[in-house]
């Protein structure tokens, strides 16, 4: 396991759009989720101890701001060759198993993860209703093993003030986690192992 930050794309960055495959085969684009007041991207996937961490906690908090308009989509670009627990279908047990409510997406050529430049698993990005980056960064405090409960404060605080038209908050810590499990010879240029 190789401990990651953030890599903290620009604030008002404009979401990349992309189509990848679902858990069930189907394309699931960014733009289909056009006129939501806010969106959230995050690069998970089934292994890592950081997400493994957080997952519980994560399934819920995405389903209360789906319930508030949230677009949300969750993107694996793990190599499943090397990492089988991260095939697309062990994904679909893990969504099944945790009730996600969002689209699981597998990002089998990593282009998407390098257009976010994803670097880390969980790496979260919230972009308000002009598909505009207002925070990348952590989901909390909480790390695997620490005293520290789970209730993903700093990425609730961003969905709330993107959902109110608000700015998003100035303090944003990086995201902390397994780095993303880059296939031979694809490691991206920000990607130092």
């Amino acid at each position: 396991m190789v401990e990651t930050t953030s890599q903290m794309l620009p604030i008002g960055t404009t979401a990349p759009d992309f189509t990848l495959p679902d858990t069930e085969g189907r394309e699931v684009s960014l733009s289909q989720f056009e006129g939501a007041p806010a969106y959230l991207v995050m690069f998970i996937c089934n292994h890592c101890p950081f997400v493994i961490h957080v997952k519980r906690e994560l399934a819920e908090l995405c389903r209360e701001y789906q319930e508030r308009g949230v677009a949300v989509v969750a993107i694996n670009a793990n190599d499943a060759n090397k990492y089988p627990d991260d095939s697309p279908e062990r994904m679909k047990a893990d969504k099944e198993a945790l009730g996600y409510t969002f689209p699981y997406l597998y990002d089998e050529t990593q282009e998407i993860a390098k257009a976010y430049r994803a670097a880390c698993t969980p790496d979260f990005y919230v972009f308000d209703k002009s598909r505009k980056l207002v925070y990348r960064g952590q989901m909390d405090d909480s790390r695997p093993g620490s005293d520290t409960p789970v209730t993903g404060r700093d990425l609730r605080k961003a969905l709330d003030a993107a959902l109110a038209n608000e700015s998003a908050p100035d303090q944003q810590k990086p995201s902390m986690g397994c780095n993303i499990k880059w296939k031979p010879g694809n490691a991206p240029e920000y990607f130092s192992s």
